[in-house]
């Protein structure tokens, strides 16, 4: 009985080992084409020196509501060194929640209510599927009603929409989140774990925030060499 207690409590041992390193695995060196892809046409930033980081994401999506918090963060770790935007995307033809976050950002209030309006949906069960669902948010958040409806329905919203759409062709988004970084580098968190196997959300997560900091450092390098060299194995 001894030596069988000694075996399970081996295997045990041996399986927890490997979970813990399976936890712990990330993209050493991340690959053009495996955990990020290089757009065909870069598109245009209005960054300056600093990088650009994109991130595509939905309020109806639960993978963009587990990254927010580690995302947020992230954003704060990197300071001055990037400028960080989130476009709504059109999934679904849910294109009230689109006209939310824009409106949000036109009033300068998502700091405040980004965070709400994904708890609206994944915790108070308001699927903001319709102008009715959003002013219920609006009017239970706090917002000005009257504010956040003549921002809701102006030219000024359209026109995002119309740009964020633009965007996402451009861009080539199929899923959520998806990360652009500095107008040439996507990625996502299934990309950034292409590699590794099974993997559990969390793991996704903070494989592609370090797949983020590989591509803000390349992107960088770049700006300060003054252009975008050739990846690997192709032509410039």
């Amino acid at each position: 009985m001894r030596g069988l207690a000694q075996v399970i409590r081996g295997v045990l041992f041996v399986g927890l080992g490997l979970l813990a390193s399976g936890a712990g695995a990330s993209p050493a060196m991340p690959q053009n084409g495996t955990e990020y892809r290089v757009l065909g046409r870069p598109q245009p930033t209005e960054s300056g020196k600093k990088v650009e980081v994109v991130e595509f994401f939905a309020y109806f999506c639960p993978h963009c509501n587990a990254l927010e918090p580690l995302i947020a963060e992230w954003v704060k770790k990197q300071g001055d060194n990037i400028v960080f935007k989130r476009v709504h995307v059109n999934f679904h033809n849910l294109v009230t929640q689109q006209k939310l976050y824009f409106t949000l950002e036109a009033m300068n209030k998502t700091d405040e209510f980004h965070v709400k309006a994904f708890n609206a949906y994944h915790i108070d069960r308001n699927r903001l599927a319709t102008d009715a669902d959003v002013m219920n948010f609006v009017a239970k958040s706090g917002l000005d009603k009257q504010k956040f409806s003549d921002v809701y329905n102006s030219f000024t919203i359209q026109s995002k929409l119309a740009r964020a759409n633009q965007m996402m062709e451009a861009y080539q988004i199929d899923g959520v989140p998806t990360i652009a970084i500095d107008g040439r580098y996507v990625t996502s968190p299934a990309q950034a774990v292409a590699t590794l196997g099974r993997s559990t959300e969390d793991m996704q997560n903070r494989a592609v925030l370090q797949v983020m900091d590989f591509l803000v450092a390349k992107a960088q390098k770049e700006k300060t060499a003054g252009g975008a060299p050739a990846e690997p194995g192709k032509k410039k």
